[in-house]
């Protein structure tokens, strides 16, 4: 291919490499005689439901940048994954599309044995609506006993909010309680989840004031890192350093990893995880 034209229309190079790899007769298209493989551009214009000419200028390069909704028929019209839809929004608009909210349940093997190997440091998997679908055993001795609950009440707000033992363990609840309200809502946008998180504003909204005034405020947090620091039942005041990390081709997950952030304070949480049976809170 010209190197002009791969540097130049790379949107259009895009477009034609992605059709030349579809089988005509698994859309319906007749199987005749074809001079080059795949789709013709009229017959993606027709899936796209979009002029002919104007999906020919979009793949020579001409008529102007096209629109997020003409760039979403494509994508469907050709097939597109996630991470191609992406690619294509990169090339036509120089941005992501915005985000799909897709939530899908629990997490695969691979990524809890991650998880496990991150021990003695707590680390847990968040859904974009805040609900802990995966933990490690640190986790569970050190925050909460996830896997004793129903799968619904595993909600960090929940927790926050209506949980007294979670509250009391909070050195400065307030301060930590706007700022859990503020890091949600950004995730929650981040990740196209406002119908999904709405059911869960409006009962936190019922059953606490608090979240409901703190709701209204729209304040809004990274949550990417920073310090911790609870009170343990047992080990009493202990410190973390955390860090929340995207999954990669998980738009509903985030994780989250507590390092101790001390060597007294790791020294803690190794003898009660060490003296702890498996799956039982202190």
């Amino acid at each position: 291919m010209d190197e002009h034209v791969t540097n130049e229309n790379r949107l259009g190079s895009y477009l034609k490499d992605r059709r030349a790899k579809l089988d005509p007769a698994a859309f319906g298209f007749p199987p005749e005689r074809r001079r080059t493989p795949g789709l013709r551009r009229e017959e993606v214009a027709q899936r796209a439901n979009i002029s002919p000419t104007w999906y020919t200028w979009l793949e020579q390069g001409r008529g102007g940048a096209a629109s997020a909704d003409v760039l979403d028929r494509i994508a469907r019209a050709l097939m597109l994954t996630e991470v191609e839809r992406e690619h294509l929004f990169l090339l036509g608009l120089g941005r992501p599309p915005e985000a799909r909210y897709q939530k899908n349940e629990g997490v695969t093997p691979r990524l809890q044995r991650v998880l496990d190997a991150l021990e003695p440091s707590p680390a847990l998997i968040r859904t974009a609506t805040w609900d802990v679908v995966a933990w490690n055993r640190a986790a569970t001795v050190i925050l909460t006993d996830y896997g004793s609950l129903p799968p619904e009440q595993r909600n960090v707000l929940r927790f926050i909010f209506l949980d007294p033992r979670v509250r009391a363990a909070q050195y400065d609840w307030e301060s930590v309680a706007r700022f859990v309200v503020g890091a949600f809502r950004v995730d929650a946008a981040r990740a196209g989840a406002a119908a999904e998180v709405q059911p869960l504003v409006d009962e936190l909204c019922r059953l606490s004031p608090e979240f409901k005034a703190m709701w209204r405020d729209n304040d809004v947090h990274s949550h990417g890192e920073g310090v911790k620091h609870i009170r343990h039942p047992v080990l009493g005041p202990i410190a973390f350093e955390y860090s929340a990390f995207a999954v990669d081709g998980r738009p509903d997950l985030g994780m989250v990893v507590y390092n101790p952030a001390t060597p007294a304070d790791a020294e803690k949480i190794s003898s009660l995880i060490g003296s702890a049976p498996a799956g039982e809170q202190s």
